[in-house]
């Protein structure tokens, strides 16, 4: 830390595993722009044609208009270039760029991608290489593929609702407080994209990627909650049965809130045996060969909330870890920056950007020990890398790799002075 209490760099020469490789984020909201970033995290350089109204960039908490708190982290490590693509120069500007990537990736309509010349059938032949990542709400081959899709009607549509409100007993459909659907997709954009870079660096050849939302959703959601609808025909209901257990929370203890979660007999005898009650410990329902959480699972959370009122949190912990019981404390995110695990993580660390001034940057949460990911740019402006890129092109800096048919190498990408002192971590 320096004088200020800014985070020095950690590692201002990682290139990361996907160093040489070139991503175009032509994405708006969430979902595309949180995948590029997680790839641009990984090493790759990310170049974002956006329009000024992103919505990302849109909000009333900020120090510049545009430099909103969700987009100083989804837009880091990319270079932002403004381009109208309804405009027929700029287009081509556009179609340059994309040109020189190894991986598009967009979340536009298939009828406004037609109309641009930029949907795959467009871009295919001018582009055999290049790896196409299209996501949306629905399959564009469904009859839902029109439907304006965001987090909220995908979360309806993939059944997660009702899973919350089943599990909740609640007289009014919730939505999970977290843009579950963005981020799940997006985690899917990046493992499928890596997937086809694989098959394009052995065979030079590019293929269109599909990501539906709800069916990711769908399927994510089926893993555990497909249930006894696993057989035909039906050997129970769906849901599984711990998650749908009303008992399913965190507990009180003496001093706040952990999620203490026995699952075998021996972990419910310990857990009742460290509260003081041995009686508990002797009981039928904790003392056969499993625990019978249809039966007994609600009988057994109240149970528990009365019993774990007897221990501290920290206590809790330590008798949980001696046991091998499930335990986490219950992260409050106001919190989040006090919390030990959190910092020695670097889980938050602040850095200086620019123009915003000190600022919380997400820390990377995966470690590679050859080819560690690092935050190598903060969030750009609107349009701040416009005449930077478009100059390489201009220049013929940057050679076209998305056409070619044979095997490719990664594209050398080197860092310059004045990127470099922009390294956040």
């Amino acid at each position: 830390m320096d004088s200020d209490g800014i985070s020095e760099p950690r590692s201002q020469h990682a290139a990361g595993p996907l160093s040489g490789i070139r991503v175009i984020d032509m994405a708006t909201v969430v979902m595309g722009p949180y995948a590029a970033q997680i790839l641009g995290d990984l090493g790759a350089d990310v170049i974002k044609i956006e329009s000024p109204n992103d919505s990302v960039r849109t909000g009333t908490v900020h120090r510049t208009p545009g430099m909103t708190p969700l987009n100083l982290n989804v837009n880091r490590n990319k270079r932002s270039v403004s381009l109208n693509l309804k405009d027929a120069e700029e287009r081509d500007r556009a179609l340059e760029l994309i040109g020189t990537a190894d991986i598009l990736i967009t979340n536009m309509r298939i009828g406004a991608l037609r109309r641009l010349g930029m949907d795959h059938a467009s871009l295919a032949a001018a582009f055999p290489g290049l790896v196409y990542v299209h996501a949306q709400g629905f399959r564009p081959d469904s009859d839902r593929a029109d439907l304006a899709a965001y987090d909220e009607t995908v979360q309806a549509a993939s059944g997660l609702i009702d899973l919350a409100n089943r599990a909740g007993d609640l007289r009014t459909p919730a939505v999970l407080p977290s843009i579950l659907a963005d981020k799940v997709s997006a985690l899917t954009i990046v493992y499928s994209a890596l997937a086809a870079l694989v098959h394009q660096r052995a065979t030079g050849r590019g293929q269109l990627v599909e990501i539906p939302m709800a069916d990711t959703m769908l399927a994510f959601n089926l893993v555990e909650h497909l249930q006894g609808h696993t057989f035909e025909p039906p050997l129970g209901p769906t849901g599984f049965t711990l998650s749908m257990n009303k008992g399913h929370r965190a507990r009180p203890t003496r001093d706040g809130m952990a999620m203490i979660m026995p699952y075998t007999p021996a972990n419910y005898r310990a857990v009742f045996t460290a509260a003081g009650r041995p009686d508990l410990a002797e009981d039928p329902r904790v003392n056969g060969p499993f625990i019978d959480s249809r039966r007994h699972g609600e009988e057994l959370a109240d149970l528990l909330d009365d019993a774990t009122p007897a221990l501290t949190t920290a206590e809790w912990i330590t008798v949980c870890s001696e046991h091998s019981v499930p335990v986490g404390p219950v992260l409050e995110l106001e919190k989040a920056t006090e919390d030990r695990y959190v910092r020695e993580g670097g889980l938050l660390d602040v850095a200086e950007h620019p123009t915003e001034g000190a600022y919380r940057v997400i820390g990377i949460p995966t470690a590679f020990s050859a080819t560690p990911p690092s935050v190598r740019r903060h969030a750009p402006r609107p349009g701040q890398h416009t005449a930077e890129v478009l100059a390489e092109l201009a220049a013929d800096d940057i050679a076209p790799t998305a056409g070619g048919d044979a095997p490719r190498e990664p594209r050398p990408h080197t860092v310059s002075e004045a990127e470099t002192k922009e390294v956040v971590r």
